[in-house]
């Protein structure tokens, strides 16, 4: 069953965003999905997007509907089959902790100044901030409950990290 199928990160997104959208989807609106929701938070290439819905379509998580003329636009929709995978996935506890990339922090780790950079930084902060709280002007509780609270993850981590960077601008020497 769907314990044969290996669901990567991308697979969850490509399955997660299509429940999201009403169970379908083309790999464009994928696209502009992962760009107003877990884009804030995962990367990853979004020609992932394409050759993941084939893929998991290859392995009966999707169904394929392809146009006939046009452009030849192929929608995808979620299956029982996908949608149970989708589930097993939630039930897993994740264990792992989050691989932090973080430019600002290696700089400061390689011997930057803290002042200019922990001034960039705050202000590179604010602006991921700001777009989080119109983000959030959006919710007028809309289910499911779960992108709101991983926006107010965002939310609280980018707060974090403003208070960090201006205490380096601020003392630094």
């Amino acid at each position: 069953m769907s314990s044969e199928v290996n669901l990567t990160p991308t697979s969850v997104i490509v399955l997660g965003l299509l429940e999201f959208l009403g169970g379908s989807g083309t790999p464009y609106e994928l696209k502009q999905a992962v760009g107003m929701t877990v884009g804030n938070f995962w990367t990853f290439q979004h020609a992932q997007l394409y050759t993941e819905t084939e893929r998991l379509a290859k392995a009966g998580l999707l169904t394929e509907d392809r146009e006939e003329g046009g452009r030849r636009r192929k929608t995808y929709t979620l299956t029982a089959r996908g949608r149970k995978a989708l589930d097993e996935w939630r039930r897993e506890p994740a264990t792992e902790i989050a691989e932090l990339r973080d430019l600002g922090i290696l700089k400061l780790f390689m011997g930057a100044d803290p002042k200019p950079l922990g001034q960039a930084q705050a202000a590179a902060h604010e602006r991921r901030l700001q777009t989080y709280y119109e983000i959030r002007k959006l919710d007028r509780g809309l289910e499911p409950r779960g992108p709101w609270l991983a926006l107010d993850s965002g939310i609280q981590y980018e707060k974090h990290m403003i208070r960090f960077w201006k205490r380096l601008a601020d003392s630094a020497a």
